[in-house]
């Protein structure tokens, strides 16, 4: 008689894993999850960020060009290419960069890093029309585009940031698009619609955004209105409590089993157009939390005594942006975080890039783009800024090619293995359909 070793039995492994992060849908909700996900493999990568962690997360090459406490700093948690957006806000430059923080967590720079090649791989597989040299080209390009970032920070240089006036190539090319067709009320419009009846209100969209309970909305409401107040990085001016009423609320829609809400707050006094939104999402441990020691979770949990703590946490080292609505809120026993919603969010279209050489230079730019947030997120961790990209950069001196060769060979294999695991998926869940 055999016995089969659940830990080397990798669809055992990625069959419970997809069970257990979609048990908890909605019959509904799941379906529309694996229908997204059966797309392409790509798809299936992004919805599957839990897999990602359980992988790599007891990974020994980590200490080949990482691996000690100085070269940690705070992780996007889930950096893809589709997480980079163009993001605007009134009164603020448009800003390009890695958007959002749910997933956030402290860890090796790498870990960040690795995903986001991973998933250039898979991009072009599905979109792009490049050869195999071309590829790992691109993906040279990222790590060179990562580690010549920290060389030219640890020398002094400032950040470049992500603004329309110091970008160049196709990322200007789209960022000046972007200012010329959006504009920061663009969440407004979306989203809501202005009656002479009931003034500013959401209009309800087909699996997008729905209207809530009449009890959930009041108990949203109060909240919203007395307790999340307290929480803001600044208190809230004594007159000013009326920015804060709640006029109308709705629920948004995911696939993702968590809560997630918008509220349209009153704003200025200056009628309808300067209202606000914000949005309303629970917060949950990370994925590579379950993966921690017992005492690490202990650890983290005097750090974070909710996880709301630890996004505003992230929020405040990740972000390029200060947020005045960045707080908190406990409803029903589940904590959620609470932020305004930007203007706009506008991705680059990957799926229309040809040319090797525009993926070349944009892929150099994502990295150096990604560096740049971890040496932002990483003074949050190190009382010296400096530490962070000293203990990164020499791990990688004199050894440049074979840290651009082991992203690049990660990336790969990685993608390899997701695929053959959207294969399985596909056979398992689909019934075959891909």
């Amino acid at each position: 008689m055999s016995h089969r070793l659940v830990g080397r039995n990798r669809p055992q492994q990625v069959i419970e894993a997809l069970h257990v992060a979609s048990e908890s849908l909605p019959a509904a909700q799941r379906q529309a999850r694996f229908a997204r996900m059966a797309a392409s493999p790509r798809r299936f990568f992004d919805a599957t960020n839990h897999l990602y962690w359980q992988d790599v997360w007891p990974e020994w090459r980590l200490a080949l060009f990482g691996g000690w406490p100085e070269t940690q700093t705070w992780l996007h948690g889930d950096a893809r290419l589709h997480s980079f957006a163009a993001v605007g806000h009134a009164g603020q430059p448009i800003r390009y960069g890695l958007t959002g923080v749910d997933r956030a967590l402290i860890g090796d720079y790498q870990l960040d890093l690795w995903r986001l090649a991973a998933s250039l791989v898979l991009n072009i597989r599905e979109h792009g029309e490049l050869s195999s040299k071309a590829l790992d080209r691109a993906l040279w390009a990222l790590a060179q585009g990562y580690r010549e970032r920290l060389d030219a920070l640890r020398e002094g240089q400032s950040a470049k940031g992500s603004e329309l006036h110091n970008t160049k190539g196709p990322l200007k090319a789209f960022l000046g698009k972007v200012a010329d067709k959006q504009h920061p009320g663009r969440a407004l419009d979306k989203w809501t619609e202005l009656t002479e009846q009931q003034g500013r209100r959401f209009v309800p969209q087909p699996n997008k955004l729905a209207n809530l309970p009449v009890d959930v909305a009041s108990r949203l409401k109060r909240l919203i209105e007395n307790d999340y107040p307290q929480t803001l990085p600044k208190p809230v001016k004594e007159g000013d409590e009326g920015h804060f009423r709640v006029k109308d609320t709705a629920r948004r829609l995911n696939t993702l089993g968590v809560e997630h809400y918008y509220a349209l707050l009153e704003g200025g006094a200056r009628g309808e157009h300067d209202d606000v939104i914000i949005e309303v999402v629970e917060q949950t441990p990370p994925p590579a939390f379950h993966l921690l020691s017992r005492a690490d979770q202990q650890g983290w949990r005097k750090l974070f005594p909710n996880e709301a703590l630890r996004h505003a946490a992230a929020f405040h080292a990740l972000a390029p942006h200060a947020d005045p609505y960045l707080g908190w809120l406990t409803l029903n026993d589940r904590v959620f975080a609470v932020r305004r919603v930007a203007g706009f969010e506008k991705r680059l279209p990957t799926h229309k890039l040809k040319s090797a050489k525009t993926y070349r230079r944009l892929a150099h730019q994502w990295g150096g783009l990604l560096a740049e947030h971890h040496v932002q997120a990483a003074a949050a961790l190190h009382r010296e800024p400096a530490r962070f990209v000293e203990a990164v950069c020499r791990r990688i001196d004199g050894r440049e090619e074979a840290f651009c060769e082991s992203v690049a060979a990660f990336a790969t294999r990685y993608a390899d293995c997701v695929e053959q695991d959207y294969r399985l998926f596909t056979e398992h869940f689909m019934g075959g359909a891909s």
